[in-house]
């Protein structure tokens, strides 16, 4: 089947926010309901306790279509369908020296293994051309994730990147860093 990501207009907004709940809830089973993804009173996967309905976490999500050039939403659809989407930050929302960072990458669990995250995570890198960084949790509960990044990036950059266990403002990270400023068509 054939993989697409779009850059998402507010007008397909809420196909990513549908999407997201179940990000969330991919999460929990990697960090537990006290980690990035905590489930509130309401019953939301979100740190604040002021956020009572997906409705009030939609409104919250609306900073990546109000900062186009800055924040890029991207869907990603495996045919007409849609199978993920990823969150991608330039300046000011990443670190220093770093153009892009993939703040948000997921997949529904019927479109994994079958190489659509990977096919996905390549479009997403050719969108732009720079210093990339991405985070992905350095458990034990994850390590299928680990094991994607690490085969995703090591092939795509031809295992000319860095990969490290530091401690970010989230706690303990694995972190990914590439640049595909000089990268070549294969």
């Amino acid at each position: 089947m054939n993989v697409q990501i779009k850059l998402a207009d507010t007008n397909e907004a809420y196909i990513i926010k549908n999407l997201y709940p179940l990000y969330l809830h991919d999460l929990s089973g990697h960090y537990g309901l006290t980690g990035g993804s905590a489930l509130n009173r309401h019953g939301i996967f979100e740190d604040s306790q002021e956020i009572r309905t997906l409705a009030d976490q939609y409104e919250v999500q609306n900073v990546w279509w109000e900062k186009p050039g800055c924040l890029y939403p991207f869907l990603i659809k495996v045919g007409a369908v849609p199978a993920g989407f990823a969150f991608i930050a330039t300046p000011p929302y990443c670190a220093k020296g770093v153009n892009y960072f993939v703040n948000e990458f997921f997949i529904l669990q019927p479109f994994r293994g079958q190489g659509y995250a990977r096919q996905a995570a390549v479009q997403v890198f050719e969108s732009f051309k720079g210093n990339w960084e991405l985070y992905t949790n350095p458990s034990e509960k994850n390590i299928t994730g680990q094991k994607f990044w690490r085969k995703t990036v090591s092939g795509y950059a031809n295992g000319k990147y860095e990969e490290k266990l530091e401690t970010t403002v989230d706690g303990p990270k694995m972190v990914f860093r590439f640049n595909n400023g000089d990268r070549q068509e294969l």
